[in-house]
């Protein structure tokens, strides 16, 4: 994990900053022939391989953000090798060229790496420094540019500043993909949200069409059965034929103009104050509906009561379609477990043609039931005839 983060540090660090081997370059190459310049003013004149081991405590800084630890480590082993051989005369400044690489490894290293290294390094050039006598002795009470105490204290800075640099940058990556996360669940989020949409709008077509196209289909057949021996009940059949598709075309309009987003009045939403419509169109296929519906039904909210509506409807269509004019009992009722709705038909009569059937209807019923995490028994009865008994719990969306 550390090497991962490091890792991804160093890299949106070079997409931050372009060209970062510029930089490098720049510190690398412009500290070497500062150092270089600096000792050829000098009288005398170093020799050659003073001016080398001088210059070579400032090349590594070029490979710093890649190598950090190889990078101090060099540099602290060419300022002991100047220390050790005096190839100049004293007097020289001491190891604070090696607190660029203290940063560097503070910054791109963790911190189990960067404190040991930076104390390692610090040990070696300040025992180095002492031994060879260009430093005076450690002392509390004084910052004075060459001794041990300001070297300590100069190190110590450049650690604290390049550690505190890494926490900044993780902080940064964290964030960039924390954001990018949030991104990516915001736009699943949304393609959820079209998906349901979908889903949902898919069940009311189905539901508006299913229950009002077999209704008509159903009215046209009993219509003509009867219309040449009874042309004035086969002309009601009729008036209930238009009357149906004109309910089916208002339903649908008020569907599409939500689905368009419409902001003019779609119509009101279909409720459990309007079960009387889906058991007169349901009556007027033959059935005979005994109907149950509790007053208290109506304080009902209005999302389950939608849900209510849409499951009786289907469970009716389901009648129609299947079992013909038969007795059929509805019930409505709110009880301990929340809103019930129950539809019971008898057996399918002698010579019935049903309509045939996709079997989303019953998927539909389920995935409301579920929205609310409600219960469902659909099956047939014991002495013929099928059973619908959705329970939509009231708890918690009132």
């Amino acid at each position: 994990m550390t090497t991962y983060v490091t890792a991804r540090l160093r890299g949106a660090r070079i997409g931050l900053a372009g060209r970062p081997w510029l930089t490098d370059l720049a510190l690398g190459g412009g500290l070497t022939a500062f150092d270089v310049v600096t000792l050829l003013g000098r009288t005398p004149v170093p020799s050659p391989v003073g001016l080398t081991l001088w210059g070579l405590q400032t090349v590594p800084l070029f490979w710093r953000r890649r190598h950090p630890r190889l990078v101090l480590a060099a540099m602290t082993v060419a300022f002991v090798l100047f220390e050790m051989t005096d190839p100049v005369p004293r007097k020289t400044p001491g190891p604070y060229f090696l607190i660029f690489a203290v940063f560097a490894l503070a910054r791109w290293t963790p911190a189990t790496v960067s404190v040991p290294g930076t104390a390692l390094s610090l040990a070696a050039a300040v025992t180095t420094d002492l031994l060879s006598g260009r430093s005076g002795p450690p002392r509390l009470d004084s910052l004075e540019p060459i001794t041990a105490t300001t070297f300590v204290a100069f190190f110590c800075v450049a650690w604290l500043l390049g550690y505190g640099a890494r926490r900044i940058d993780i902080s940064a990556l964290r964030l960039r993909e924390l954001n990018a996360r949030l991104r990516a669940q915001q736009e699943v989020n949304a393609r959820q949200a079209v998906i349901t949409e979908r889903a949902r709008i898919a069940r009311d077509l189905h539901d508006v069409v299913a229950h009002h196209v077999s209704a008509i289909a159903v009215q046209a057949r009993s219509t003509e059965d009867v219309l040449q021996d009874d042309p004035r009940l086969g002309m009601q059949g009729v008036v209930r034929i238009a009357e149906t598709a004109d309910v089916a075309l208002i339903e649908m309009r008020r569907i599409l103009g939500l689905l368009a987003g419409r902001r003019e009045d779609p119509g009101p939403e279909p409720s459990l104050r309007h079960v009387d419509r889906l058991i007169a169109a349901v009556e007027a296929t033959g059935c005979h509906v005994t109907a149950t519906l509790e007053p208290s039904v109506d304080a009902v909210p209005s999302a389950i009561q939608v849900s209510a509506y849409r499951i009786l409807q289907e469970a009716l269509t389901n009648v129609i379609k299947h079992a013909g004019p038969t007795d059929v009992r509805v019930v409505v009722r709110i009880d301990d477990d929340g809103l019930t709705v129950e539809v019971e038909n008898e057996p399918v009569p002698a010579g019935h043609r049903p309509v045939p059937g996709s079997g989303r209807g019953l998927m539909g019923i389920r995935e409301r039931v579920t929205a609310f995490d409600g219960a469902l028994e659909v099956g047939p009865r014991p002495h013929g005839g099928w059973r619908v008994n959705a329970t939509l719990p009231l708890q918690g969306h009132q």
